[in-house]
């Protein structure tokens, strides 16, 4: 008897209550979407040049990479620099903005070259990425 007595009494404590493991996790759902910073990078590493006059862009839509290397990147894909309107222009709307981040290192030439594409593709927003100090 006292045996039944045991397994009527498992069968009761078998059962779990799922709602307040739920309530957790949607909590830290929350905490996180809410503590995360939606900064858009461009997919390279870069050492920009500083400005006293630099200014924040938080509307930029599209982000392109220029490397001390001269490598060209849009939205953390490599592409070619002679491509580079055309894909920008693809990505943006209307009044979309495109910030340029060039490596301090990077060549003037190839900062024109990508900023006379993006004019010629119809891109009229551009703006080129500095960090805020120096002189």
């Amino acid at each position: 008897m006292r045996r039944r007595r045991l397994q009527g009494d498992s069968s009761d404590a078998s059962e779990v209550n799922l709602t307040p493991m739920l309530d957790v996790v949607f909590i830290m759902l929350i905490f996180f979407i809410v503590t995360t910073s939606f900064i858009k990078e461009s997919g390279v590493e870069i050492q920009r040049p500083q400005s006293s006059a630099a200014t924040p862009r938080p509307d930029a839509q599209v982000m392109v990479a220029l490397t001390a290397e001269g490598a060209v990147w849009v939205d953390g894909q490599p592409v070619d620099a002679h491509r580079v309107g055309s894909e920008v222009a693809a990505l943006i709307s209307d009044q979309g903005s495109v910030v340029i981040q060039a490596d301090r290192e990077s060549t003037t030439g190839l900062l024109v070259e990508v900023m006379d594409r993006l004019r010629e593709a119809g891109v009229e927003d551009v703006a080129v990425a500095a960090t805020r100090g120096g002189p």
